[in-house]
């Protein structure tokens, strides 16, 4: 799908190409950087079923690539409670490579979101962006295309100022070196029978969640077999309590899926062993923050935000932005969820 727009607001006169691919095999080159926007993900994406990659590339009137956003369209059902349904998820801005000053980031965005919203708006249930870089960032571009924004929690662990354990609480801390003297081991999934364990572990743990979307076994071993991911387990006699998975994105590792028998084996821990394993696992590497891609919205009572936050991380409010592609629904979500 081929978009040719003349960008009168643009102080130079330059001819962009919105250009949206499904297939990896025909993106142009585009530069490796964020990880929820490359090449390796749509490859991922595209390979794993109930799954179709959207790459949204932007070039100049000289075929340059100048900017470039990754969407995924999933397709999600269950059958307790039954339902069967799809909708569009983008994890941040997208990446872009601009030389021209006169060029915009924020106008950039708003010719790739009007893109990608005419093409899926009638087939898809409702689109979703995430993790922008900044609290306002696109915000006049996504309310021109009919986006209503919901307050999200934002929690991430700064690295490279102090060391986790100069940032964890003293009683956590305490819980997590008493669960190790136990016997609770965290390590990295390398083997077939490790992975399986994850897996189940992963679904057991979500099978009764009907808003968290799983992918297919397929999406985490390739995840498994990438340089850029970790998925890890914690295991106590031979059991596996904990698993997790993560992303290394620009200098980051951003927490994307866990899983634990915090009920059954609660006095190890099992999730917070886990964690911070993760934890301590980024900050040998190098990395500069630790992120969680799904903290919740900001409820007074938390459990979970309070959990993550005894790690010493920071809070920050943020807006996630949906269009729901039903008019008349989508009408009342943003009276609902208007400030």
């Amino acid at each position: 799908m081929e978009i040719i727009l003349n960008i009168r607001t643009f102080m130079a006169v330059k001819e962009l190409k919105v250009t949206i691919y499904t297939h990896a095999t025909d993106v142009p080159d585009i530069p490796d950087g964020n990880y929820f926007h490359s090449m390796e993900a749509m490859k991922l994406t595209e390979q794993t079923p109930r799954h179709k990659p959207f790459m949204v590339v932007v070039t100049d009137g000289e075929g340059s690539v100048i900017a470039h956003m990754l969407a995924t369209m999933r397709y999600k059902r269950s059958w307790l409670p039954p339902y069967l349904y799809i909708h569009v998820r983008v994890i941040g801005e997208g990446v872009y490579h601009l030389e021209d000053d006169k060029l915009n980031k924020q106008q950039l965005f708003g010719l790739m979101v009007e893109s990608l919203t005419e093409r899926l708006q009638n087939k898809s249930l409702y689109i979703e962006f995430s993790h922008l870089s900044q609290k306002m960032f696109g915000y006049k571009e996504l309310k021109h295309m009919g986006y209503f924004h919901v307050k999200w929690m934002n929690i991430h662990n700064s690295l490279h100022s102090r060391t986790p354990e100069e940032r964890i609480t003293e009683r956590q801390m305490k819980r997590i070196e008493a669960a190790q003297e136990r016997g609770a081991v965290t390590k990295q999934v390398e083997t077939e029978e490790e992975f399986l364990e994850f897996s189940k572990l992963l679904r057991r743990h979500n099978w009764l969640k009907p808003r968290k979307f799983l992918p297919d076994d397929t999406f985490f071993r390739g995840m498994m077999e990438s340089k850029r991911c970790r998925l890890f387990i914690t295991k106590y006699k031979d059991i596996t309590i904990g698993c997790c998975a993560c992303v290394h994105s620009e200098g980051d590792m951003y927490l994307w899926y866990s899983a634990s028998r915090r009920k059954s084996f609660a006095p190890l821990h099992p999730n917070a062993v886990t964690i911070w394993h993760a934890i301590k696992k980024a900050h040998e590497e190098g990395m500069q923050h630790f992120r969680f891609v799904d903290v919740g919205l900001p409820f007074r009572r938390n459990p979970y935000r309070d959990f993550i936050l005894s790690f010493g991380g920071k809070e920050v409010t943020g807006f996630r932005w949906f269009r729901i592609n039903i008019r008349w629904v989508n009408a009342i979500a943003s009276w609902w969820w208007r400030e």
